[in-house]
């Protein structure tokens, strides 16, 4: 039977002859993460069924979001070229349907398992993430996921997510984990809004979440504004009312700049009477489709860029947040265990003093006491007190380690929760304060010069990936070079083999 970690190895494997073909940069990529995740099996950061590699997808990803009804599902299956998904005024899909590329002209529908359980695909996992926000919810995740294949050579090697309707009021938190964790991952997100209801400051929550709290991203240029249904306003006395209080509900939730597209499905049955304004209306669609399109078709690009920040930023949070929190967390445990020690100390020593002297054990410096000649009498009875002695004041030590570790833990776990270090750092401070580690050391087990030096080795690494891509996508120079392309392989479903 085939164990976790070598489940892993030959994951990373298979990843390695699939990139090995497409991408030599991100098949050196691959290698950084196997770097990386043997610095953080020696820390303890990581088990060893566990990688950097696996909690990012590697293929192109396209996110659709959006609030109902805003003709996401059309948008996707114009895309396609085949009607793949359900349409209607109403919300018809309460899941996250992940899309991936099939030979087979017959679409199948499977199961959210599907996705779970397959670390090819986005939302591996996720059950667990969705038994955090909701306990017991994980164990339903067919209700929140679905895969479909489809055969569209448009879909060759990516990957659409089409999500429910988008109602930041009735969305459980389970659903809205699902949605970050979507966007997080995603290399384009299309986010669509519906022109056949102009009234946006109903929908003040919506435009916060899908707005708001996306435009201060890092990653904030891979969002892409949609108005759908432009075609429901083309009657309007003045349709560029409709377009303006969208633009204006726009900006009042923060989006001052950036592309606002403005689009209809190419089948809708609305009818503009007007031969001139259906031109426009045509022209303004085609250009604003044909940009998104383009966007959608270089997704791969933005992929090998994507994977590499995210191996730096892997390499960087490990050394910046992980383990200066855990070398905090040991200092302060150390710290606590030694004050406490010390009262201890004081605690016996001036509890004895006290009693010895209310005793009159003491003739001037001269300890002189009943229980002492008693133990002098007794052949090895001095020494068997000593041992007592020297057991009592090691358990003594040992309680006031886990008293220190016990009293480190509620700050620990709110610096995780703030600070969202990667790798299991509550463990590993669990692991370096176990009663052998020796509390003199004051660094985590494992970290030391030569991994300080393989993580800027990889850091490094990021830098030289880079610049390869920079040199395979641009050429400043002007310099024609031939460029040696090699057919792709793609997994079932189309995702590489």
């Amino acid at each position: 039977m085939t164990s976790s970690s070598d489940a892993i190895a030959q994951r990373l494997h298979e990843l390695e002859l699939h990139l090995g073909q497409e991408n030599p940069v991100l098949l050196n990529a691959v290698q950084s993460f196997r770097a990386l995740d043997q610095i953080a099996y020696r820390v303890g950061l990581l088990e060893t069924n566990q990688s950097f590699a696996n909690q990012i997808p590697w293929w192109p990803l396209i996110s659709i979001l959006g609030t109902f009804s805003a003709g996401k599902s059309t948008f996707v299956n114009n895309y396609l070229g085949q009607k793949l998904q359900r349409t209607g005024n109403q919300a018809v899909d309460d899941r996250f349907t992940v899309i991936v590329y099939s030979p087979e002209p017959v679409s199948h529908s499977l199961p959210g398992v599907s996705l779970d359980s397959d670390p090819r695909f986005p939302f591996y996992r996720m059950s667990q993430d969705i038994n955090a926000a909701a306990n017991g919810e994980g164990n339903r995740i067919d209700a929140y996921l679905q895969l479909k294949t489809c055969c569209s050579e448009r879909l060759r090697g990516k990957i659409l997510i089409d999500s429910p309707g988008f109602d930041a009021d009735a969305q459980r938190t389970a659903v809205l984990r699902i949605s970050n964790h979507m966007i997080d991952l995603s290399d384009l997100v299309l986010v669509l809004f519906d022109a056949r209801h102009p009234e946006p400051g109903a929908m003040r929550d919506t435009l916060k979440h899908l707005v708001k709290e996306t435009i201060n991203r890092p990653d904030s240029g891979k969002f892409l504004y949609i108005l759908n249904q432009l075609d429901s306003a083309a009657n309007e006395d003045n349709p560029e009312d409709v377009v303006a209080a969208w633009l204006r509900a726009m900006g009042e939730a923060g989006l001052t700049a950036g592309r606002f597209y403005t689009i209809y499905s190419p089948d809708s049955p609305t009818q503009i009477p007007d031969e001139h304004r259906r031109q426009r209306f045509e022209k303004k669609r085609d250009e604003d489709l044909g940009e998104i399109y383009q966007r959608m078709e270089r997704v791969e690009i933005e992929r090998a860029y994507r994977i590499v920040a995210a191996l730096r930023k892997s390499a960087a949070d490990l050394e910046q947040n992980a383990m200066p929190l855990l070398t905090t967390a040991l200092q302060r445990w150390r710290n606590r265990t030694l004050l406490a020690d010390a009262v201890m100390m004081i605690v016996l020593i001036v509890s004895f003093m006290s009693w010895s002297v209310n005793a009159g054990h003491w003739h001037g410096l001269n300890y002189q006491a009943q229980w002492l000649d008693v133990l002098n009498s007794i052949e090895g009875g001095v020494a068997w007190f000593e041992t007592l002695l020297i057991l009592a004041l090691i358990g003594g030590h040992f309680g006031m380690r886990k008293l220190a570790v016990m009293s480190v833990l509620p700050w620990l776990r709110q610096q995780i929760e703030q600070r969202h270090p990667p790798g299991n750092v509550l463990a590993t401070f669990h692991r370096n304060s176990r009663f052998w580690r020796t509390i003199l050391l004051g660094r985590p087990i494992g970290w030391n010069r030569q991994s300080r030096a393989e993580v800027d080795e990889v850091l490094q690494g990021c830098e030289s990936y880079i610049q390869t891509l920079n040199e395979r996508f641009t050429n400043p120079r002007g310099v024609r070079e031939p460029v040696a392309t090699a057919p792709r392989q793609f997994f079932k479903f189309g995702m590489g083999s």
